[in-house]
């Protein structure tokens, strides 16, 4: 799908609450606070300021929840990606480290507590989420997850292969890690209930909105769209992977990883029964990642990334699908649909971890959200909107950096990665005596 179409394919736009009624800025208007983009994360920094009676601007150039936070596979999991929490202590240093762990891994109880308190209907389900291990050497990584994590306050546990299957259903796994603070939601129907919640607080938010320029005027910062403006005195880029224009090169600061979803028909209850009985999130562990788990209907819902024909020949990516959950799930007797499919794009940073941008006095910019889209974007608020009300940066939870472009070799290096570890998952499997899915 490209980027700038209609959901037509996606399950969530046919599915999720409607959105709010909004409409296109067409006057002048003066803010505190302008927030450039309505995904998770302007939207709840757009919250937070609201709710402290900051006078907040939301300015979307679509549609509230159009980019990653409404094509997402709408896992919540408040783990970090590709580097444990000791690397990311080395990487990062103190006290930034530390701060934005215990964001992360505390940012479910944010999410589970915006939903409760606006009452968000996006069918909110915490019953945690299984990383599986299909051969010995995946059990070490896992071991570590458990000593790292429930260190931090997290509720984990190694699986054993009994418990492993019996939470999730797929005799093939000999072991695993549960989060049990792991949720799974419709993401386009929690972005639309956060906007609502944001005007409900008095915010103001204006789709159809591109900016076309910020420019100072006054000591202040002037925000043109095509038929309005807004004078803010801080403004505030959340625009994420879906970046075009608004500020010069804050494009450039990451690069594009394509991600695709697809949702079956409306499983049997027999299906139901014998796949992910407890209505957990499952990943089966490997390096080229498959996560799935189900939507309110009784649709598997599962998220892998392009390789090869994969997510070019739609055919063939459906029968990829289709072969890993029955490889994963022998006992799925019925045949398997897959009635939508849709492309995301990610943010991708080398750190996997989002990045502050210092663009000019009174502007920040704000990507490289990295696939951890649902947790990340929802903690986000909280860190923005102390920047915005003036917060010191050295008490903020992430480092204030210039401008910088993302490194060229992140235009192929998670392509790369994921290869990589195909390719050493494969030979490990050939050693142990391991069996393989299909086209691994």
């Amino acid at each position: 799908m490209n980027r700038f179409s209609p959901f037509e394919a996606s399950l969530w736009f046919a599915t999720a609450e409607p959105a709010p009624a909004t409409r296109a800025l067409a006057e002048s208007l003066d803010a505190d606070v302008c927030i450039v983009g309505a995904g998770y994360t302007g939207l709840t920094t757009a919250l937070e300021l609201a709710k402290k009676n900051v006078s907040v601007v939301v300015l979307e150039a679509q549609e509230a929840g159009f980019g990653g936070s409404g094509r997402n596979a709408g896992h919540c999991t408040p783990t970090f990606t590709h580097y444990s929490l000791g690397e990311l202590r080395r990487m990062l240093g103190e006290p930034w480290a530390e701060r934005l762990i215990q964001r992360q891994t505390r940012a479910n109880d944010r999410v589970g507590a915006m939903i409760r308190d606006y009452q968000i209907a996006c069918e909110w389900q915490q019953n945690g989420y299984v990383m599986g291990a299909l051969q010995p050497a995946n059990i070490p990584a896992l071991e570590q997850k458990v000593e790292e994590y429930n260190a931090v306050g997290a509720r984990t546990r190694l699986l054993n292969d009994g418990a492993a299957r019996e939470i999730t259903g797929s005799p093939r796994l000999i072991g695993g890690w549960q989060h049990e603070e792991g949720g799974h939601l419709n993401p386009l129907g929690y972005a639309r209930g956060l906007a609502r919640a944001v005007m409900q607080e008095g915010g103001r938010l204006f789709t159809h909105s591109p900016v076309r320029s910020v420019e100072r005027q006054a000591g202040r910062w002037r925000v043109e769209t095509p038929k309005g403006a807004v004078l803010a005195d801080k403004v505030i880029f959340a625009t994420g992977a879906y970046t075009v224009g608004g500020w010069p090169k804050l494009e450039q600061t990451f690069k594009i990883m394509r991600v695709f979803v697809a949702a079956t028909q409306p499983l049997s209850e027999e299906t139901r029964r014998h796949v992910l009985p407890q209505n957990t999130t499952m990943h089966d562990g490997r390096g080229d990642i498959y996560v799935y788990k189900y939507d309110r209907d009784g649709r598997i819902v599962a998220s892998m990334f392009p390789m090869g024909r994969r997510g070019v020949d739609l055919a063939y990516t459906r029968q990829v699908m289709t072969d890993r959950l029955k490889w994963l799930h022998p006992d799925i007797r019925e045949e398997i649909r897959w009635e939508y499919l849709w492309f995301g794009e990610l943010d991708m940073q080398y750190r996997t971890v989002p990045r502050l941008y210092d663009l000019a006095p009174g502007i920040v910019g704000l990507t490289g959200l990295s696939g951890r889209g649902v947790p990340t974007g929802s903690m986000l608020g909280g860190i923005l909107s102390e920047w915005a009300m003036d917060v010191p940066e050295k008490d903020l939870s992430l480092r204030l950096e210039p401008l910088r472009a993302a490194p060229f070799y992140m235009a192929f290096g998670p392509q790369l990665s994921l290869r990589y570890h195909r390719a050493k998952e494969w030979l490990s499997a050939r050693r142990s005596g391991s069996p393989l899915p299909p086209h691994a």
